[in-house]
């Protein structure tokens, strides 16, 4: 779990008095709900704010579940399918990335790999069969065609249709957004 859901969950819990297991444990007792269930239950019977509500559905359902699923789970799922071949895209990425310094966070997520020093430098996913997509947080657009800006977890993109698309513009590019995030 990052660094702010962590704090948003210790605020859940002190807010409300009852930590994931009694959550886990009232849920539980209703029987079968979807993670919308759970969440309309968490807002309208404790009066969670949709954010805190879809966290704590979240981690009630995971632990319901057994507990999340380890980091490599997460990542073969994505990779999994007609995005088997992109695989190597993302891995060269991540090592490029892990050789600029200690300081580099790998954290797997669901459907991405967030990169992170002091804050996310860049992200990594598989929208398509086609592509790697590499988000990165850049203060000034590089002049290429290939990058985009773009809204959201990011500031900029480049697809990488191909291993041999991790070209060393896009390393420059990496290796500029990580030390930005520095």
């Amino acid at each position: 779990m990052d660094t702010a859901s962590a704090t948003q969950l210790r605020n859940i819990e002190t807010q409300t008095g009852i930590t994931v297991d009694g959550f886990a444990t009232l849920i539980a007792e209703r029987g079968p709900l979807t993670h919308g269930g759970i969440m309309a239950v968490l807002k309208t019977e404790h009066g969670m704010s949709h954010g805190n509500a879809n966290l704590m559905a979240r981690l009630v359902r995971e632990q319901m579940a057994g507990g999340p699923p380890p980091p490599e789970a997460l990542l073969d799922a994505q990779y999994s399918g007609a995005k088997t071949s992109l695989r190597p895209i993302h891995d060269r990425v991540v090592e490029i990335a892990s050789g600029f310094g200690p300081d580099v966070t790998v954290v797997v997520q669901k459907t991405g790999v967030s990169l992170r020093r002091r804050r996310q430098f860049a992200v990594v996913q598989a929208p398509a069969a086609s592509r790697v997509q590499l988000g990165l947080n850049l203060e000034t657009t590089p002049d290429d065609p290939r990058i985009i800006e773009t809204t959201g977890m990011c500031s900029h993109r480049v697809d990488l249709p191909s291993l041999q698309s991790v070209d060393d513009d896009v390393v420059a590019w990496l290796e500029r957004a990580y030390s930005e995030a520095g």
